[in-house]
């Protein structure tokens, strides 16, 4: 009996300092079904769960999930999930019947059988959207026979994983049963069994048998960074950009790490190499930091890419090749060459790439081979497309874009005598126009004069022949 007393005042003691970390607020919540509810001051006639609206501990019971950061501040209805901390659940439980109808003499009409408690957690909430850690208690002879309640878990910063922490959830009671780990599997199944001197599933009425059940859980996240730097060969000197020698052979680094909390398997390394630049087979290695020796890798480095494992968190791994330049897919003076990486993942892929700086000094036979049009230089001499000429028959001496180089008619259109005055008209007045930067105004008026008597006469005459002959033709007639 002193050890029941002993355990039984440890188990207040407890209960009491996780009670006290509830916040009592005035917030909404969602909880069901709906029923009837009682006070502490006049608890249910009959076995019924978390229906008292004034406790003086958890205020109202219906309100019996909640959660918060491990260890920091109260427990509260709804909280903003940050990626890799963990938190903590908060489940209340208490059969509402009055305690005198525990006894004999009222048939135990007031003990809960088949009392059980499971709970869900959401396993994973997308960026910006809502996740909810719910709860449900139940007893064979409980009305209603289920009550739930739940709480809100909201994760505006990222995408996250919730993994339960194994071994974290537990019972705080005021009896035996006090502090108790429970088995995981049970309480996200089919339920763990509630009890007060043993977790048997028979639970008395009154706040006396009530208790909390409390569990871990992680919000994970995956994440990785990669970067790609190069450096001359042996020469040990990485940097995002690099001059290096027409003869000389570069070294390329390219780095993968874990930054998230959960593993990533068959992580996948692929470099694209570009035009200008050989790989050199065999040259491929890999290395870790319990590996720095490391091991040589498959030359597909450059083509399907190589898988370099399964890496937990903060796992990481270097890979590096050699590779050469191809002098023959360079043109003359500078030339930039861009390498980039690519490394993919169970979770999505990231890129990193790096430059180097090749000049090419080609001697004046090499320069006559090549394409001298400004910015054609990496087209041989014979190219189609290394011509800046006018293409058109008898113009190839001009330059394509000579606004001569344009095709010509070959005969001037026909007129008639009003076409051919106007036309005399027109070449007339662009004369005109021409001497008047070269005359007075006066000499320009008397040419214009001259210009356009001229043109009248020749109206004149055309319109006289015309005459003429339509009135030959009536003489001929008649």
């Amino acid at each position: 009996m002193l050890v029941k007393n002993k355990l039984q005042i440890l188990g207040v003691a407890a209960f009491a300092a996780l009670i006290g970390a509830v916040a009592l607020g005035g917030s909404a919540f969602a909880y069901g079904p709906e029923r009837k509810t009682f006070t502490a001051e006049n608890p249910a006639d009959y076995v019924t769960f978390n229906s008292i609206t004034n406790n003086p501990t958890v205020g109202d019971e219906r309100n019996f999930v909640r959660v918060r950061q491990a260890g920091v501040g109260n427990f509260v209805d709804s909280i903003d999930i940050v990626p890799g901390r963990e938190y903590e659940v908060y489940i209340y439980y208490h059969n509402n019947a009055k305690s005198s109808l525990n006894s004999k003499e009222n048939s135990y009409r007031g003990i809960a059988l088949g009392a059980k408690l499971n709970t869900i957690v959401p396993s994973a909430i997308v960026k910006g959207k809502e996740g909810l850690v719910r709860a449900e208690i139940t007893a064979r002879n409980a009305r209603p026979q289920k009550v739930w309640d739940q709480a809100v878990l909201r994760s505006p910063s990222r995408d996250v994983a919730l993994r339960y922490i194994q071994g974290s959830a537990k019972i705080t009671t005021k009896g035996a049963a006090n502090g108790q780990i429970l088995n995981g599997g049970n309480l996200f199944g089919s339920g763990t069994n509630l009890g007060y001197d043993s977790l048997n599933g028979i639970l008395p009425g009154c706040d006396q048998y009530s208790g909390v059940i409390t569990y871990r859980f992680k919000a994970d996240y995956a994440d990785f960074e990669t970067t790609k730097t190069v450096s001359k060969a042996g020469a040990n000197n990485f940097a995002k950009n690099q001059n290096i020698g027409l003869n000389d052979e570069v070294e390329f680094k390219i780095t993968y790490k874990n930054t998230g909390t959960i593993s990533q398997n068959n992580v996948n390394i692929k470099d694209l190499l570009p035009a200008g630049l050989v790989l050199i087979p065999g040259t491929t290695r890999i290395t870790t930091p319990s590996d720095a020796a490391g091991k040589i890798l498959s030359d597909n480095i450059v083509k399907s890419g190589v898988n370099i494992g399964n890496y937990s968190f903060g796992g990481s791994a270097t890979i590096t090749f050699r590779a050469k330049i191809d002098a023959s897919k360079l043109i003359c003076g500078n030339n930039t060459i861009t390498n980039t990486a690519q490394v993919l993942t169970e979770n999505g892929g990231k890129s990193d790439k790096a430059t180097i700086t090749v000049q090419k000094n080609c001697t004046p036979q090499e320069r006559k081979e090549f394409c001298e049009i400004p910015g054609k230089g990496n087209l041989k001499k014979n190219d189609p497309n290394c011509n800046d000429k006018c293409k058109i028959t008898g113009l190839e001496n001009l330059a394509a874009n000579d606004p001569k180089c344009a095709e010509v008619p070959s005969e001037l259109p026909h007129t008639g005598p009003a076409e051919a005055a106007m036309m005399v008209i027109a070449i007339m007045a662009i004369t005109g126009a021409v001497a008047y930067w070269y005359r007075s105004r006066e000499e320009m008026k008397k040419a214009t004069a001259e210009f356009t008597k001229k043109a009248n006469d020749v109206v004149k005459s055309e319109a006289t022949k015309t005459h003429e002959a339509k009135k030959s033709e009536k003489v001929e007639k008649k």
